[in-house]
């Protein structure tokens, strides 16, 4: 098959959609498919033309992570889409942001469209009745639309009568993301914790250093956090009013290759979510044989169960230092990072993955051509 993507992020920017998009259509090629995806190019120095692990890319220049740079990106993306959509055998667009202009090149060559929603963000423009209606208008146009979450695809279906979303979790490098040795160094008998985590206001990361004084009235302990973002100043500054900066560590960002290294050092992975459709950091931590504790919201509840983490009340510090505590001092949790990565193996590896849109896509062209 030939399939073109869109989406609006890709690597080597990082984070759960880039990753997604990324081990997907690795995955497609490696069986044999060819793939071409469209992107932003959102990251300085990032070549406009490339091939990445035999994946033909597409960058445009982006004006900027907001409405008018994603309408721009959409306006730009056309010409380079409506080219190689001619000849594709189905079309897939990855985030909404990306959904106008495969829907447009869909209906003009009578190609399938398939659109997967992946951004919580979404749930919030959902709630907006203008957006709903133009959300609707998008989403309706597709053949088949994913979700990474039941909770998304119920708000897709409240979008428009027509349109069927099916849940599908991401997938996880299960060869990359394994059980290893250990990139941090552990003091005496001090625990690790971890998150990995973009420093914005849904990811809670608030919550989790509001959550630190406590846990170490308890356990001798450390936390991790990668990633960066806007709020890593007001974050580090928080840190030190709550007298846990020694006991605090901002790494930054850090290449996906070597994450694997960070999560098998932990004693537990935390994540601390206000809002998520789902999170391949969770999912990535259980393939490390990593146990986590999580927020009882959104898709989370869907991949963490009692036999492979916890869950907390989303933004509630007490409850998190409360059952991460309590988790620390469990003698199971080894047993519980075993099992968790048996049920990601099992259920959400990428070759899982691909296979299931393998399917989707031949259903699609072969109803396309009768």
């Amino acid at each position: 098959m030939r399939i073109v993507v869109q989406s609006i992020y890709f690597p080597p920017r990082a984070g759960g959609i880039e990753n997604h998009v990324f081990y997907l259509c690795r995955e497609l090629v490696r069986r044999g498919h060819e793939v071409e995806v469209i992107t932003g190019r959102t990251e300085p120095g990032s070549p406009l033309r490339e091939t990445v692990d035999g994946i033909r890319v597409v960058r445009q220049r982006i004006l900027g992570r907001n409405v008018a740079g994603w309408t721009a990106l959409a306006l730009t993306s056309l010409a380079p889409l409506l080219e190689r959509s001619r000849d594709a055998d189905v079309l897939h667009a990855h985030t909404f942001q990306s959904a106008l202009g495969p829907r447009i090149a869909a209906r003009l060559f009578r190609k399938p469209l398939v659109v997967t929603i992946h951004s919580s963000h979404f749930l919030r423009l959902v709630q907006r009745p203008g957006w709903r209606w133009g959300l609707g208008l998008v989403l309706k146009g597709a053949d088949h639309v994913l979700t990474t979450s039941e909770e998304l695809a119920e708000a897709c279906r409240s979008t428009h009568p027509e349109v069927r979303a099916q849940p599908i979790v991401n997938g996880v490098d299960t060869e990359l993301f394994k059980p290893g040795g250990g990139t941090l160094q552990r003091k005496g008998e001090e625990r690790i914790l971890l998150t990995t985590r973009r420093l914005v206001e849904k990811n809670g990361v608030e919550f989790l250093i509001r959550a630190m004084p406590m846990i170490l009235e308890q356990e001798n302990a450390r936390l991790y956090l990668i990633g960066d973002g806007p709020l890593r100043r007001d974050l580090e500054t928080l840190a030190r009013d709550l007298g846990v900066a020694e006991k605090t560590v901002f790494l930054g960002t850090i290449p996906n290759a070597q994450i694997p290294g960070y999560l098998s050092s932990a004693d537990v992975v935390v994540i601390p979510s206000l809002v998520e459709a789902t999170s391949i950091s969770a999912l990535e931590a259980m393939s490390c044989e990593v146990p986590v504790a999580a927020s009882r919201i959104g898709g989370l509840p869907e991949i963490i169960t009692e036999d492979s983490g916890v869950l907390f009340e989303s933004g509630n510090p007490a409850d998190l230092a409360c059952k991460v505590v309590d988790f620390l001092r469990a003698d199971y949790r080894r047993e519980m990072g075993r099992r968790a990565r048996e049920r990601v193996v099992a259920q959400w590896g990428v070759q899982r993955m691909a296979e299931i849109h393998e399917e989707i896509y031949r259903e699609l062209i072969d109803a396309k051509e009768r």
